[in-house]
């Protein structure tokens, strides 16, 4: 019997990887902004919580309000907004995932959130017609990390097979190029500061494509900020011991680490050539607890 989406959604949840972690941090932002806008509400105020959150296109306001270019890119304006952007995130998500690490998933998500943040604040700043807006106009929603890892993958996989309702199948390329085609002819009729951070986002996912298809990883960096900041408040770590229990020299360790990480590459390697399936479950169990150290 064949899975259903839900079943699939709460597999995810349970087994806590980035994917679900990323859903959820955008349901408890869509909950905590929902409860919040209700008291402001009750107390006879229209203030929207959202607008605080957002990124703004006006200097001055963001100056002031400098986290708003991470919270804006998990905040949304309404049920169907958010409903859109997870399912999206959801099945994409997925299908990154089968060539990717968890670690790359949540990096190109936050730098594709950057990404449309920036080309966003830029567009209404430096475009004429934007000029009696850009004052007051502010975005928000996940699209734009979303686009990243949309064109991540079209990039990296282009001739894979997607099936869309009422379509049918077509090669991931083009489902890409018809969203980027869709965003550039919507922006004169509205959102257009939603369609530039699309497109943010979308040149930051091709960018980390055709990076990582040179043999560099983008996302690295945010990898080891991670680590600096955790390191920060753990205390000393023990030194680390082999098989013997004798320390092992900074040489040995180095040597080992350098090992296991040609090991993950040749791993990667193989799934970008022959998929995820045609690895073996000694490969697969290797690729799963890799992704879940960094």
């Amino acid at each position: 019997m064949r899975q259903g989406i839900w079943d699939e959604i709460r597999n995810i949840f349970r087994q806590r990887n980035n994917l679900s972690i990323l859903i959820f941090l955008n349901l408890a932002a869509f909950v905590v902004v929902l409860t919040v806008n209700l008291g402001f509400f009750f107390a006879g105020k229209t203030f929207d919580v959202s607008s605080w959150l957002g990124v703004s296109s006006n200097f001055s306001v963001l100056a002031h309000r400098p986290w708003t270019v991470l919270t804006y890119m998990f905040v949304h304006s309404s049920f169907l907004h958010i409903l859109f952007n997870l399912l999206v995130l959801y099945w994409f998500g997925k299908m990154f995932l089968e060539y990717l690490s968890q670690r790359q998933l949540f990096g190109v998500y936050l730098l594709g959130g950057l990404a449309g943040a920036l080309v966003f604040i830029v567009a209404y700043n430096i475009i004429p017609v934007f000029a009696v807006v850009k004052d007051v106009a502010f975005a928000i929603g996940a699209s734009a990390s979303i686009m990243a890892i949309v064109f991540a993958i079209a990039m990296l996989v282009p001739n894979l097979p997607v099936r869309l309702a009422f379509i049918g199948q077509m090669k991931l390329k083009y489902l890409a190029m018809i969203i980027v085609a869709i965003d550039l002819l919507s922006i004169p009729f509205g959102n257009a500061g939603g369609h530039f951070a699309h497109l943010g986002g979308a040149l930051m996912g091709a960018i980390f494509a055709i990076c990582y298809s040179k043999g560099t990883d983008i996302t690295i960096f945010l990898s080891r900020f991670f680590t600096w900041v955790g390191n920060l408040f753990k205390s000393e770590p023990k030194p680390k011991t082999n098989s013997s229990n004798r320390a092992e020299t900074d040489a040995e360790y180095n040597k080992r680490k350098a090992r296991e990480q040609r090991e993950i590459d040749k791993i990667l390697d193989k799934v970008k050539e022959s998929g995820y399936s045609s690895l073996t479950k000694e490969e697969k169990e290797k690729l799963f607890s890799n992704s879940n150290k960094r």
